[in-house]
């Protein structure tokens, strides 16, 4: 029996380690925010988790309820902070709006006059800022 759990926590480990590698990978090739947004908050989440899922196997037995605490925190936080930083990066001209396929915040945003129509689409240059 603690051969099988050896293996399955190795097996979470290195899968979440490799997923936390892609995300990593998608932050720094991944043109926009947007883009950058799903590397970070969706592969490196679900490889947190698995990371954490498999050091819960290991530990003792009373450490196991905070590691598994840690990961409910992420789960939680993470779609929070990512819908701040988009719609932060929306609002400051960081996505392409012409890259986007549907734009209700766009829509949204014109509707209550807060932020005037893009009409280029693109995302600001370092010499626009």
């Amino acid at each position: 029996m603690n051969a099988v759990r050896d293996v399955a926590s190795a097996v979470l480990v290195l899968g979440g380690a490799g997923l936390c590698l892609l995300a990593a990978l998608g932050l720094l090739r991944f043109p926009d925010t947007a883009t950058r947004l799903h590397a970070s908050a969706k592969a490196q989440t679900v490889g947190l988790v698995l990371i954490l899922t498999g050091t819960a196997a290991q530990v003792p037995g009373r450490y196991a309820p905070v590691v598994l605490l840690v990961a409910l925190f992420q789960l939680l936080t993470v779609p929070v902070t990512g819908q701040i930083v988009g719609r932060t990066a929306y609002r400051t001209r960081g996505i392409a709006r012409a890259a986007l396929v549907r734009d209700e915040l766009g829509d949204r945003l014109e509707r209550e006059g807060t932020v005037p129509p893009d009409d280029e689409g693109g995302v600001q240059t370092e010499a626009d800022r």
